[in-house]
This record gives C-alpha cells, structure tokens and sequence, in this order.
C-alpha cells in the first residue's frame, strides 16, 4: 500500500514535465512560425543590402574564391536562382532554410543532455536572440557559417561520447563548409584548439584517429582559399588580414561590451555571460567543457582582436556562434541555478524576443517607400536598404529611349545593385570609389574588367553616370564627388533623385569615357558639378 502514493507522485511528475515540454515546444513553435512568416515576406520584398547584391553579382561568375569572400555564399546564390529564376525570394531562400535550422540545431544539443523540456527551452532561447532569429532574412555569409559551427559542435559533442567516425566525419565536414563560407571559420578552429589544450576530455581526443579524421576533412575546405590566393597572388588573404585591419590599438572598440548588449539585448546578454562562467565552472562535465572552451574563446578572443582589428565596419555578429552555443548549455545550468538567474533568463528573453520583432518590423518599413517615408526622420535610417528601386526605375528610363548607353556607377555597391533590378545581363561598371577599397571589391572589379581601367577600353562609349551621392561619410564626399569629373568626360545631367527627405539622393548623368583613367582627383572640386549639384542639394 506504501508503493501508491510513491507511484502517483511519480506518474504526477511525469505528467508535469511532460506539461512543461509541451509548454515550450508550443512557444517555440509559434515564435517560429511567426518569425518564419515575417521573415519570407520582407526576403520578398526588401532591397537587396549593398554587400547582397555585390555577393549576387559575384554569383554571376563562379569561382574558387572572390576578393571578399570564399565561393559559398555565391554559389548558394548561383544554385537558387538557377533552379528559380531571378528575384529577391531566389536570391535569399538558401539562406532562409538554413537560418530556420540554426534553433532546431540548438535544441537538439540541448535535448541530448536534458530531454524534451531543455530542448525547446534551449530552441526558444535561440530564436529569441535578434541577430539568431533574423538569420536568413538577407543572403549573408554569416547564415551558412553559423550554421557549420553549430553543426561542428553538435559533431564533436557526439564525437566524444561514442567515438563513431560518422561523429567525426560530421564534425570534419561542417568546418569544411565554414571554410568555404568565411575567412572567419579561423575562429572555430581556434576554439577547438583550446578545448583540446585545456579540458580533460580534449586532450584525451590527440590519441584518437577520429580527430584527425575530421581535421584533414576541414582541411578540404581550405582548397578554395588557396586555389584563389594562389591565382590572385594572395588578394583574399590580404583584405582579411591586412587592408582591413589597422593592427594598433584604438580605444574606441572598449565599447564592444556594450555592442554586444545592444545585439543581445542586455538582460540575455548578462544570462549569457553567466552561463559561460557556470559552464567553465563545470567544464569537468559534458557538454559544457565543449561550450566553454569555444563560446568562451569566440567572446574573449573577438574582444581581444576588435581592440586592434577592423574598426569602421559593424562587428557585432562577430561573437554570435557563440551566444548560440550558450542558448544549448543555458536550460541545463538553469535547472540548479537560483531563482533570481531562472527569472532573468525568462524576463531576458522575452525582452529579446521584443527586440527581434522590432528589428523584423524595422526591415519590413524599409521593404515598403510609405515605410521607408516613416523611417526618414529616424538617426537608424536604413540607407543599405533604400533608395535603389527608384535609382534602377530612372536608369531603366533612360536605357529604355537609348539602350546603347554604357552604365557606370560610382561605386561598386550602386553598380551591383543596378546590375540586380536591371536583370543581371547588363555590364555595369564602376569608378575607383574609396568604397570599392574599404570593402575589399577593387580587385574584384579589376578581375572582372569592371573597374576604371575596364571602361577606359570604351573609348568611343557614351556612358549614363549614376552617383550616389550619400553613399560617403559627408567629411569625404567633396573629395571624391569632386574628383569624379577628372574620372569621365561629364555631360548633361539627365535627372537627379532626392528620397526621403534627402536622407537619399542620386544624380544622373550623360558622360564619356575620360581621357585617361586612374586620376585621383581635381585640384579644385568646388570646379565639379557632381560635388556642387550634391552640395546644393545637401543644402
């Protein structure tokens, strides 16, 4: 009779934790829907992003490697609008699947460890985190390349509990695609190398053959890189490195922490860093000597190499495979955490997942003009996102009264989001824009015969200018709209476009090829009806 009471109050817990699973595979799955739904209608409908386009125009030439890039995310590209056509939804939609897997990866981590109600906590968690959950929504590398580190965790995770090379080989082959993806698959590499140098478990795996199994396949990964900087006479290599990167301390970058809040959202960002401290507390333990050791060298390192490295382009989802690795680990460090930190991650997250229905609702303003329009007295205004279909629409205007005309950009950002409305079979080519240089794409366009030299080769052309003359910080568009003059032979303006209370503004142009190309510049800009019309018009 004793055994009944025992019995009720076991079938009552299951019958509760069976509730509770219930409970967050429901929210996640109407979060996920949701986000899944919002997501498709602005990859429909949004303007492609500068670098977008620029990694769609590479798309048109595949290759081993681009100056920017490795082959990944244009081949991804190449691969969807050959077996769709030529859109927006085409473009973005291997980049919206594999997105929408990155939650179901966290939770299944978490799942392995802490059965069903971890799973979809640590899913929701994921999901909730704006730069995660709006994974997808544009056609950048960092889709594929969070999604082969997630990936490569769960390889080894399930590596060093059974030793199966099927463990192994998944381990090898996710670095393998991380290598493709971005320079920055450098990272995981570095993380792994601390898990194998500073936990028992890792250093336990040098014996193992498996490991060195999965090495030589992440190496394969590399073969790109090399055939393209080996061609290139190591111009890849050289952005990433070198160009980019200023190598001396700049003070400015202590900021990262706050950054890193910001992209967060600062209440799950502070949950976060807890459970990196809880999980190297605990890294005697699986999984959290694999999370550790590689969320913690992700964040540490960044910050670290953020203080020396690129500091004029955005780099907060620099460390963001490492927030997801933490949203696995968090729902097991929370089961004996105190209540405080247990109500903390609650409030955090749903306080995240605000912030990613703002940053969703943002970017569909900035899908629509009359949005765009709302948008236009905001410091955040969307600039990336706005202002080219109406750009393309005066271009293809004037092409459709004389289509002999060769169009030049002046920048590689306008020339590919030019090439993207215009369909992709017109050339467009672009001046030797500072742009093209502080992004890495001036040797692209010079591969591609697209630059300033390229165009000298039409020496009989007559050329339709388009400037865009917000694409520069306002402390450097007098030198470079006034250098444009010495750059073509300028003619007629054929019409200007002021958008968005001038927060956008473009200026068309007849021209000619000039007489020589790689100029620098005018001695007297102020001589330039590029820079005055702009200056006029910038009031």
């Amino acid at each position: 009779m004793r055994e009944l009471p025992v019995l009720a109050m076991s079938m009552r817990d299951r019958s509760s934790v069976a509730a509770r699973a219930r409970s967050w595979r429901g929210t996640f799955l109407v979060l996920f829907v949701l986000t899944l739904l919002g997501k498709l209608f602005i990859a429909c409908t949004l303007s492609p992003f500068g670098d977008e386009a620029f990694y769609w125009q590479e798309s048109l030439a595949p290759a081993w490697g681009y100056s920017d890039l490795p082959p990944l995310t244009a081949w991804l590209i190449a691969v969807s609008e050959a077996c769709f056509g030529h859109g927006l939804l085409s473009m973005r939609l291997p980049f919206l699947l594999i997105g929408a897997c990155i939650p179901w990866q966290v939770g299944a981590i978490a799942g392995r460890y802490g059965g069903e109600i971890a799973r979809w906590q640590a899913a929701t968690f994921a999901l909730s985190l704006p730069l995660v959950g709006s994974l997808g929504v544009l056609a950048l590398p960092d889709v594929p390349l969070t999604f082969a580190i997630v990936l490569a965790s769960q390889g080894l995770i399930a590596a060093l509990e059974k030793n199966l090379y099927r463990d192994w080989t998944l381990l090898g082959v996710a670095l393998a695609v991380a290598w493709m993806t971005h320079y920055r698959a450098a990272m995981p590499m570095l993380g792994g190398l601390v898990f194998l140098a500073a936990t028992a478990r890792g250093r336990a795996q040098w014996r193992r053959p498996g490991i060195w199994l999965a090495l030589a396949l992440a190496s394969i990964g590399l073969v790109p890189i090399v055939l393209y900087n080996m061609a290139s006479r190591g111009a890849g290599v050289a952005f990433q490195l070198v160009d980019r990167n200023p190598w001396q301390f700049h003070a400015d970058a202590l900021v990262q922490p706050l950054e890193q809040a910001v992209a967060c959202t600062p209440v799950a960002w502070v949950v976060m860093l807890w459970a990196l401290w809880r999980s190297w507390r605990r890294r005697a333990e699986a999984p959290f000597d694999v999370v550790a050791a590689i969320a913690g060298t992700f964040v540490l390192a960044y910050f670290v190499l953020g203080l020396f490295a690129d500091d004029v382009r955005f780099r907060a989802h620099w460390p963001m495979p490492a927030y997801t690795l933490l949203c696995a680990a968090l729902p097991l460090l929370l089961e004996d955490a105190a209540s405080g930190w247990r109500r903390a991650a609650r409030g955090g997250f749903a306080l995240a997942a605000l912030g990613l229905v703002i940053g969703l609702a943002y970017l569909g303003l900035a899908a629509s003009p009359s949005g765009a329009r709302m948008l236009s007295g905001a410091k955040a205004f969307p600039a990336n996102f706005t202002g080219w279909r109406e750009s393309s629409a005066a271009v293809a205007r004037v092409l459709r009264t004389d289509p002999s005309l060769v169009v030049v950009a002046d920048n590689f950002m306008l020339a590919a989001e030019l090439r993207f409305a215009l369909g992709g079979g017109r050339e467009i080519y672009a001046l030797d824009s500072p742009l093209n240089t502080k992004h890495g794409r001036a040797r692209q366009l010079a591969d591609w015969g697209l630059d300033e030299r390229g165009l000298s080769l039409h020496r009989d052309a007559r050329l339709l200018l388009v400037v865009d003359e917000t694409a520069l910080r306002e402390r450097e568009r007098r030198d470079w709209l006034g250098s444009v003059c010495s750059r073509v032979a300028l003619g007629e303006s054929v019409t200007r476009l002021d958008l968005f209370d001038k927060r956008r503004r473009f200026g068309l142009y007849r021209a000619g090829p000039a007489p020589s190309t790689g100029s620098t510049g005018v001695a007297d800009p102020d001589a330039c009806r590029v820079w005055t019309a702009a200056a006029r018009a910038g009031g």
